[in-house]
């Protein structure tokens, strides 16, 4: 028997990446930054609209969210400050082949979503986990559809059959008069 580790292939951690950066540590930075103060903004608008100040009851529904968007904005203005005005070069975020693993994961749960709702869960399961283990994984497919099938057929047995939850159905289940 091989052992377990010689049928993943996920890249030496030891190995040194030489592709390129695709952005550095500072742009995201910024750039997240700037996304949580306009956020902020919008938060702290919103609940000073809805009411700030304190009422014979206590405090209006808006004064401890606006004083955290308050606290919120704060941050992020320092962090803004302190990027933009930082003297040391900027790190590498990610590197090429770095993002090309994200992608690799992030495509196809993206894809997942919608083909839930076309082929139901268990199908898309199936699908998803299927795929991950073959063209990620790099495992052997007779061993990736074995586990997928094991795993849509016991989410069915244990959310349809056992507890009845109501899960999205795709046309299989339909056939099978589920």
């Amino acid at each position: 028997m091989s052992p377990p580790d010689a049928e993943i292939v996920a890249g030496d951690p030891g190995e040194e990446d030489l592709s390129p950066p695709l952005v550095g540590t500072r742009a995201v930075e910024t750039a997240t930054l700037a996304i949580l103060l306009a956020f902020a903004l919008l938060m702290g608008w919103d609940n000073w609209r809805t009411g700030i100040s304190w009422e014979s009851t206590g405090p209006k529904a808006g004064y401890f969210p606006f004083y955290l968007s308050v606290i919120l904005g704060i941050a992020c203005l320092y962090g803004l400050a302190r990027e933009i005005f930082a003297h040391a070069p900027a790190k590498p975020f990610v590197s090429r082949n770095q993002f090309k693993r994200v992608l690799q994961v992030f495509l196809p749960t993206l894809l997942y979503v919608p083909l839930t709702q076309w082929l139901g869960l268990y199908v898309a399961s199936f699908l998803l986990i299927a795929g991950f283990m073959i063209f990620v994984g790099k495992i052997r497919p007779w061993v990736s559809l074995l586990t997928a099938f094991v795993f849509a057929a016991s989410m069915f047995v244990i959310f349809d059959v056992a507890f009845d939850v109501i899960m999205p159905k795709g046309p299989l289940e339909r056939l099978l008069g589920r």
